[in-house]
């Protein structure tokens, strides 16, 4: 596969936005927007959260398509030699699309996998997973979470 670069990767993203896009007045009991409104998401107008290992995250959107299903998508920058959090597992599925750098992703059984520009990784609901930056400068990737239930916390 052709490695994609951030805004061909948006660009992509625009499909799964005519499925339901950006959230709408409209929220359910849950308080999770309800993801009904089709849009244009412009990169430099996402929200920038930092975090104290250096690394930055952009939520792009979160909420319940309107057909069932919790939506997330972030774009996360991992300085070099970091890990986001400790490996984990949660009833959510998750794609990452690496986009810049080398990671390590590390599977339920602890192996440990090299993943680079335009790699794609799975992490199937309720198995451990953990990612950590391997290379010498930072590694960026988007990540689609998608779950039947709302995340905890």
């Amino acid at each position: 596969m052709q490695a994609l670069d951030r805004r061909s990767l948006f660009a992509a993203m625009g499909a799964l936005a005519a499925l339901g896009s950006v959230a709408n007045a409209a929220t359910e009991a849950s308080g999770a927007p309800t993801l009904t409104k089709s849009k244009v998401l412009k990169y430099a107008e996402l929200p920038l959260r930092k975090f104290a290992n250096g690394g930055e995250q952009r939520r792009v959107m979160s909420g319940t398509l309107a057909t069932g299903e919790y939506l997330e998508i972030h774009e996360t920058m991992l300085p070099a030699g970091e890990m986001p959090h400790p490996p984990h597992k949660h009833p959510n599925s998750e794609i990452l699309f690496i986009q810049t750098g080398n990671v390590e992703y590390i599977d339920e059984d602890g192996s440990r996998t090299p993943a680079g520009p335009g790699d794609i990784v799975f992490s199937a609901s309720n198995q451990t997973h953990g990612l950590k930056n391997i290379g010498t400068t930072p590694s960026t990737y988007i990540v689609v979470s998608v779950s039947k239930q709302l995340p905890e916390g």
